[in-house]
């Protein structure tokens, strides 16, 4: 079922007020229970992630994106499990293309419906928060629960924190104003001027190995709210949390009618050196 991004916005508003207040407050507050105890998320959360988390291993991971080209599994646990999970590899120029396509529709949606669809992202995340931190556990070398708290908990809070932040800046000043200036015994000048907020381009996540997701979701969360896709790279030993953010994403993107090309996986063969790619990557 295909939602407007304007539900999604009054679903998640008490969540965006409460993030609001705490940083103009600058108090301890947190959207995400930290801790994994049954009381908490239920008696099935724990073995429904884990089972959610084993069902990826061997296999090619269910990631729908254009321009795919191979696959590619660069994963060893440090728990000496064997992931080998298979993810699909695309050149630089055809995820830049696709996400720069994706660009419009997102930016003319306004702030409102950005923030709104990506609450939305967050709130499924946490919904699979096992599954997510089962992942961090078993690429990066954490214990479960640091995986939990770190990988699952305290990484959703960060992108919670960069969107309250983006969403107080874009909404801060009014949208429409109105201009008066004298002009001598005539009748004033008047214009009626809009405001927008207008998106750098395409954004590239750089992840890295010890805390794939704590790290990379502050930048990941403040570039899609301000109206720019985001290109993920994950690294190579830690490929599954954040493919697995992209996975749920791109899931809210098209129920929200958007192009799920705002976000895309760009998982790196050995060697490739695909960061510098496409960082340096010019359309």
């Amino acid at each position: 079922m295909t939602e407007t991004p304007q539900p999604l916005y009054d679903r998640h508003a008490d969540t965006l007020n409460r993030a609001l207040t705490a940083i103009t407050e600058r108090g301890y507050w947190s959207a995400y229970p930290e801790s994994p105890s049954p009381r908490v998320y239920g008696e099935t959360a724990a073995a429904d992630g884990k089972a959610a988390f084993e069902a990826y291993l061997g296999g090619d991971f269910p990631l729908d994106q254009p321009g795919a080209d191979d696959r590619v599994a660069t994963e060893t646990s440090p728990f000496g499990v064997e992931l080998a999970v298979r993810y699909p590899h695309a050149g630089t120029g055809e995820l830049v293309s696709a996400a720069s396509a994706a660009l419009p529709a997102w930016r003319d949606a306004g702030p409102q419906a950005r923030v709104g669809v990506c609450l939305e992202i967050l709130d499924r995340l946490h919904k699979h928060i096992f599954e997510l931190a089962n992942a961090v556990q078993f690429t990066s070398g954490q214990a479960f629960v640091m995986a939990f708290q770190a990988g699952g908990a305290h990484a959703l809070d960060r992108a919670l924190e960069a969107l309250a932040y983006a969403y107080a800046e874009m909404t801060r000043h009014p949208g429409t104003a109105g201009w008066e200036k004298a002009a001598g015994k005539g009748e004033p000048l008047r214009m009626t001027k809009s405001f927008h907020v207008v998106p750098r381009g395409v954004a590239l996540v750089i992840g890295c190995n010890t805390f794939p997701t704590w790290n990379s979701y502050p930048g990941l969360f403040a570039s899609l709210v301000t109206g720019n896709p985001v290109i993920v790279k994950p690294h190579p030993r830690a490929v599954l949390p954040l493919a697995i953010t992209v996975k749920y994403a791109r899931e809210v993107f098209a129920e929200a009618g958007f192009d799920p090309n705002l976000i895309m996986l760009a998982a790196e063969a050995p060697g490739e050196k695909l960061a510098s790619d496409l960082a340096l990557h010019r359309s």
